[in-house]
């Protein structure tokens, strides 16, 4: 057998879409390790541009206020543009970004550095929902945004310990530089290797039947609705806010866990690169049980209101452990940190997938930026009022248990504001 008619079965093969799943969860790990970088690495920076926690604090509303307008508006970008040129302009973006921190020498500076990185981050994810709109049945969704999420936790997980070592024998410096070298690395890779399923030129015979249903879905009829006229649809409305109040948790735990060990433990960089990757690990763990678990309950008949809400209420109610963390030992709070990224990435993945299971495909983008938006407008107000409450005394204690309440208010939010989850007809039902 020749190798071209080798390649040829290979192809054939009904595993296309889930490389393609692998290859967006390695740009959300690349978007991971971007952003995580100046966290992990502030010690460092801060021998060089003092920064105060309110200035710590300013620094990530930067990032997330320019995220949260992107995320928004790359889910337009998206629909406008297709998934595959339109995840290229984003990504090629951020890792330019990423890489022009190294040349910050100052406060500001620092900041319009990332402002920019937000800029182009925020189209990440609704690039995500889109490519999985696009690449899959319903019954596998959950599973497939599992594996594309995962790759936060990669990249949170490689973060540490990368950065712990490069500044052994580097300056801070020079890890932007790498970190935006790989996001354009990715997007060769990009380029190569996607396309929607209905032009994949390697979409093999058998494959493009078992994708039938997602290639031949019927497109919404009627003009674009415009963001203010998807606001008043109840399930957009109700996913905003269950947003806006998990990721305030979600975006503390992310941009503060470094800085909670270096001030409240006494870690070192060193130790912070030998201990900070645990909570990430399972973080990823989470996002593969959130989604599996949802699409095997599918499997097995249950309903998908069912499905999705069974599995999102098991992921909100484990993360009020998180309060307890200033007043455990050290490695109990590493423990219940842990606990608390099992939790807040199964539950993520799970959000995600919503403006998929509910709205038509070519609304699906739009929704998703808008959910995103509300995300990180969380983030900023929940991390402002983290800076003050730090600044001026109140302590990690209040901090954690304003943090460990907020996603289950998320999930009542999402039982009341859709109590069915079920596609839509049209964005006007």
């Amino acid at each position: 057998m020749s190798a071209a008619e080798v390649e040829a079965r290979t192809e054939a093969r009904p595993t296309l879409r889930w490389r393609i799943a692998v290859l967006v969860s390695a740009a959300i790990a690349i978007s991971y390790l971007d952003r995580q970088t100046l966290p992990v690495a502030i010690k460092a920076i801060e021998r060089d541009i003092p920064v105060t926690n309110q200035q710590f604090s300013l620094l990530q509303t930067a990032f997330l206020i320019t995220y949260a307008i992107m995320y928004a508006a790359g889910g337009r970008l998206l629909d406008a543009l297709g998934t595959r040129r339109g995840f290229t302009i984003i990504m090629t973006l951020w890792s330019l970004a990423c890489a022009g921190h190294a040349l910050a020498t100052s406060f500001g500076l620092m900041a319009a550095c990332r402002l920019l990185l937000g800029a182009g981050e925020g189209g990440g994810f609704p690039a995500a929902t889109r490519a999985v709109a696009e690449w899959f049945p319903v019954k596998e969704r959950s599973t497939a945004m599992g594996i594309m999420n995962a790759g936060t936790a990669l990249g949170m997980v490689v973060a540490p310990p990368l950065i712990a070592l490069m500044l052994s024998f580097a300056s801070w410096r020079s890890i932007f530089v790498v970190t935006g070298a790989l996001g354009l690395a990715w997007t060769l890779w990009w380029r190569r290797d996607y396309f929607p399923p209905e032009e994949h030129p390697r979409l093999g015979d058998e494959e493009r039947a078992q994708l039938r249903s997602v290639v031949e879905a019927r497109p919404a009829s009627g003009k674009e609705l415009r963001w203010l006229q998807l606001l008043r649809i109840r399930q957009t409305l109700g996913l905003v806010t269950a947003k806006f109040l998990s990721d305030a948790a979600w975006y503390f735990c992310l941009f503060w866990l470094p800085k909670y060990l270096y001030d409240a433990r006494g870690f070192d960089i060193k130790t912070v690169g030998t201990f900070a990757w645990i909570p990430p690990a399972a973080a990823g763990l989470g996002c593969l049980v959130g989604g599996w678990s949802s699409s095997w309950l599918l499997q097995r008949q249950v309903s998908l209101d069912r499905a999705r809400k069974l599995a999102l209420g098991a992921s909100a109610f484990v993360m009020p452990m998180i309060l307890f963390v200033p007043s455990v030992p050290v490695a109990w709070a590493i423990a219940l940190f842990s606990l608390a990224y099992f939790g807040q990435q199964s539950w993520s993945t799970l959000v995600m997938i919503l403006p998929a299971d509910i709205f038509p495909k070519s609304t699906v983008g739009a929704v998703a930026g808008l959910v995103g938006f509300g995300g990180a407008m969380g983030g900023v107000v929940f991390g402002q009022l983290v800076g003050y409450l730090l600044d001026h005394g109140y302590g990690y204690s209040l901090v954690f248990a304003l943090a460990g309440s907020l996603h289950v208010v998320a999930f009542a939010t999402v039982c009341l504001a859709i109590p069915r989850i079920q596609p839509i007809e049209g964005a006007r039902a």
